[in-house]
């Protein structure tokens, strides 16, 4: 497993010659990563793109293809691979073979699988997948039993696993921009969803689902509001509705969390607007510019809060800056 470097490695058939595109997958994708074989539809043109983000004991795969079988057979569990594998079909029909038992998922369905067992994944249509790739020993210290939940359909309104896969989503799409300790902090969070998402028992602790829920829609909802700070028409109704989750509920987490949302947004603003007059290329844009882009609407209360904030002017912070280069 690689170092937490927040690396996606990008897999596309359309950077292969179409006559080499079976074989350079199977030995690649398939060999090398998945340890299975792969067998594309024989009645219509390959193609695929994926996306792998290699984690500390955890891999996600972000993966779409025209129909194909891969699978992991008796010849191939020689490599002592137990992984852990959540398998969420996102769009189009899948139909999987494992331990004697066959089903097939829905859109937006997963399943769980073992490295250990002997598999078959059919992609039946052109379609979307996200899979969670983890090693055994990791629920080891929780109450999950995996054997038990091995090829146990895990159904698409299952709260823990739509937060799952929306985090991670979001995880692929800002590794590059996350620091150690934040990616640690993200990888817990996940880690904390597999396991809500996979377990069913009624007596699981509802105390731990609650934190691991409430964590991550949190987190969630803090990466939404630094993304989109500078929109004037960002609300806590907004971001509520982009985590279906009510105004009240957020608001609630905010407060358990020391602070709220409006008091969250604004430091997020004024972050912005401090890198923003440390920058010796805009020394020449105007503050209320600054202001403006950053999402505040009135320049009295801007610098009010930013003096609050740093302890000197929005000017005076700019004068120290242009007096250092």
């Amino acid at each position: 497993m690689t170092d937490l470097d927040g690396r996606i490695v990008q897999f596309a058939t359309d950077d292969i010659p179409e006559q080499d595109r079976v074989a350079l997958w199977r030995e690649h994708y398939g060999r090398i990563m998945l340890r299975a074989d792969i067998e594309p539809a024989r009645d219509a043109p390959f193609c695929a793109h994926n996306r792998w983000l290699p984690l500390p004991d955890l891999q996600l795969l972000d993966g779409a293809s025209s129909p194909v079988r891969i699978s992991r057979r008796r010849q191939h569990l020689a490599d002592g691979n137990d992984d852990v594998v959540l398998a969420v079909n996102s769009t189009g029909s899948v139909a999987i073979e494992s331990g004697g038992r066959d089903l097939t998922l829905r859109e937006g369905e997963a399943i769980v699988l073992s490295g250990a067992e002997p598999f078959t994944f059919d992609r039946l249509s052109f379609g979307h997948s996200f899979s969670f790739r983890v090693p055994r020993r990791a629920f080891e210290t929780t109450d999950l039993s995996i054997d038990e939940a091995l090829m146990r359909p895990i159904g698409r309104d299952r709260g823990a696993l739509r937060l799952l896969t929306h985090y991670a989503s979001w995880l692929m799409h800002s590794t590059g921009s996350l620091d150690r300790p934040l990616l640690n902090l993200s990888l817990r969070h996940l880690n904390d969803l597999l396991v809500l998402a996979i377990d069913d028992t009624p007596d699981f602790t509802a105390a731990r689902r609650a934190r691991g829920l409430r964590a991550a829609r949190l987190k969630l909802a803090k990466s939404h509001i630094i993304s989109h700070s500078e929109r004037r028409d960002i609300s806590i109704g907004s971001v509520a509705a982009s985590l279906h989750v009510t105004p009240r509920y957020l608001q609630r987490l905010f407060e358990a969390d020391g602070t709220t949302f409006s008091e969250f947004l604004i430091r997020q603003r004024l972050a912005r607007a401090h890198q923003l007059l440390c920058d010796p290329n805009l020394q020449t844009l105007a503050i209320s510019s600054i202001a403006y882009d950053v999402g505040f609407g009135d320049l009295s209360y801007f610098n009010r809060r930013f003096r609050r904030q740093y302890g000197l002017t929005p000017g005076e912070v700019r004068h120290e800056k242009a007096a250092l280069i």
